[in-house]
């Protein structure tokens, strides 16, 4: 298992910096899509859809559906310029994007004006959302940086926040890091993955009657709300408790759902259970590959730290860094 350190103490006041190394370089960039012609079936689509196609949040959720890099969008801006396409018509004439994905997009924004995503309300509870200037939230922002840092170039930056035990500030770090990568004006989804004691629905005062569980459990899309003044960032809630939450979360239908997940958001931040209770937190990690470790100074026992660390041995995971609460 790689290992990456970055460790913070976390308090009412803010974080402050102890201990910051970078051991490898842990990513490579993707194959790069061959360059295609613009089939006609597809241009008569495009033109088809004229109020769609110029819009700016169509073409944002066109990218990521696509899973577009970075270096993606700078060919597309090259092939812009030099044809005179829209952002769409140059996408697709690079055959960075498909059809499928075209009709995919289309569909939901169709099915988003007739149905709205509900919205959840940052509680008071959550610093970073209500004053940006609170020394707190600048030094989550601080947190935010080095992590991005260690985020891969041309993929989703899957973070999975796991702790020994309860009371340790997962829930709560999740959140104001979820809200921060969401200030960054990039698509970010929350997701509470904790099935057994969710609080995330608490925080975002937002419904949970219908979350992960409900969708793993009845397959199909999950209801993912939209957040009040936040235009980047989406939740997800646990939704009611089931009755299999670790064969559930161990499935393979939900590693094809981060695979959805990440083609459309640029950051994923997922809450868990506690490791020293539930294997839970264990099967989210062996999906998303990239875990963020929280303990709480004197609280968590070491005992237990160092029991979760040889459990995570087995998922193969990454620990991308480390985060000492202390409230």
């Amino acid at each position: 298992m790689r290992t990456i350190c970055v460790r913070r103490f976390l308090s009412s006041c803010g974080l402050r910096h102890e201990l910051f190394a970078e051991t490898e370089d842990l990513f490579s960039q993707r194959e790069k899509s061959n360059l295609t012609q613009l089939n006609a079936d597809s241009e008569s689509r495009v033109r088809r859809e004229p109020d769609l196609v110029g819009s700016q949040r169509l073409s944002q959720a066109l990218a990521r559906r696509s899973g577009l890099s970075e270096s993606d969008l700078h060919r597309v801006s090259a092939v812009q310029e030099q044809l005179g396409l829209g952002f769409i018509e140059a996408a697709m004439r690079l055959g960075l994007v498909t059809q499928s994905d075209l009709d995919e997009v289309l569909a939901g924004e169709r099915a988003e004006a007739e149905h709205p995503k509900a919205v959840a309300r940052p509680s008071s509870h959550l610093i970073s959302a209500h004053d940006p200037f609170d020394p707190f939230s600048e030094n989550v922002r601080a947190l935010r940086t080095e992590l991005l840092m260690r985020a891969p170039a041309d993929d989703a930056n899957v973070i999975v926040i796991v702790s020994p035990g309860r009371g340790e500030g997962r829930s709560r770090l999740a959140s104001e890091l979820a809200i921060s990568f969401a200030q960054l004006g990039q698509a970010t989804l929350l997701v509470d993955a904790d099935l057994r004691r969710s609080t995330l629905h608490d925080l975002f005062s937002a419904d949970h009657d219908e979350g992960l569980s409900q969708a793993l459990m009845e397959g199909r899309a999950p209801k993912v709300q939209g957040v009040l003044g936040l235009a980047s960032l989406s939740l997800l809630t646990a939704g009611r408790r089931p009755s299999t939450p670790l064969e559930l979360l161990s499935d393979p239908t939900f590693g094809e759902m981060l695979s959805g997940w990440k083609r459309r958001y640029r950051h994923l931040i997922l809450d868990t259970p506690a490791v020293s209770l539930y294997s839970d937190a264990l099967a989210v990690a062996t999906h998303a590959q990239r875990v963020l470790i929280v303990s709480r100074l004197n609280h968590t026992m070491i005992a237990q730290a160092r029991d979760m660390i040889r459990r995570l041995e087995s998922t193969r995971a990454t620990i991308i860094g480390s985060v000492l609460n202390r409230f």
